[in-house]
């Protein structure tokens, strides 16, 4: 089975979010296969399904003066943050094809990173059977947050690879007070290649879901999107 996946760069929250409309719809309606973006974002808080604005550490005219936008989404999950250096994987998956098992499909997107970490890294990582994600013995390397509609996948995971950690001060990460995160550039002492690291995340995720991997580029994507725009 194919695996279109599509590597943005860094884009901002609100136009990746448009994007991930638009790419739900058509996948809903058998417009287009599966697929995973691979990208950054600037600086931004989301807000999942039981996301509480208490949450949010940083006083609201702080984020403004510091362009840090806030958003309440679909996803499932609570608070968290995105930003630079931080590998965000976006997917729209029909389910029927998984068994329609959502939470056997939330496990293997979490063993995907376990063996990531174990094979490439030697780190061992787990699943936390209160808190979805992937953690290390330091903390949660991975958040994951989907939300699914008429079985199909949007939104997914957040893997904490050069990730700035000072920024997580700005929230309580997912309601968590107890446990901090972390990224593999803490983990190694050194800074990664984000392009690497994003082969790596393809391999892993397409031996997982048994996939095969076919590349398409920035121009490709979107020159489909304006294709099926009367979707």
């Amino acid at each position: 089975m194919d695996l279109e996946v599509c590597q943005l760069g860094l884009l901002p929250y609100r136009d990746a979010l448009a994007v991930q409309e638009q790419l739900l719809l058509l996948r809903q309606q058998q417009r287009i296969g599966d697929l995973l973006l691979l990208l950054e974002h600037p600086p931004v808080i989301t807000l999942g399904k039981r996301g509480k604005m208490e949450h949010i550490l940083a006083p609201q005219e702080w984020l403004e003066r510091h362009q840090v936008e806030v958003y309440t989404t679909n996803r499932g999950g609570e608070v968290t943050y995105h930003g630079p250096g931080q590998l965000i994987g976006y997917m729209f998956i029909d389910l029927r094809s998984h068994g329609r098992d959502i939470r056997r499909f939330v496990q293997n997107l979490e063993q995907v990173f376990i063996n990531l970490l174990d094979q490439r890294y030697q780190i061992t990582a787990f699943r936390d059977p209160e808190h979805t994600g992937v953690w290390v013995a330091e903390g949660k390397i991975t958040a994951i947050g989907l939300a699914i509609k008429r079985w199909v996948t949007m939104h997914g995971f957040a893997f904490n690879v050069n990730t700035n950690l000072e920024h997580f001060r700005w929230i309580i990460p997912c309601g968590i007070t107890d446990r901090s995160a972390v990224s593999l550039q803490a983990l190694l002492g050194r800074e990664l290649d984000l392009a690497v690291v994003s082969r790596e995340v393809i391999g892993a995720f397409c031996d997982v879901f048994n996939y095969h991997p076919q590349i398409i580029t920035e121009e490709q994507l979107y020159s489909y999107l304006r294709s099926n725009s009367d979707a």
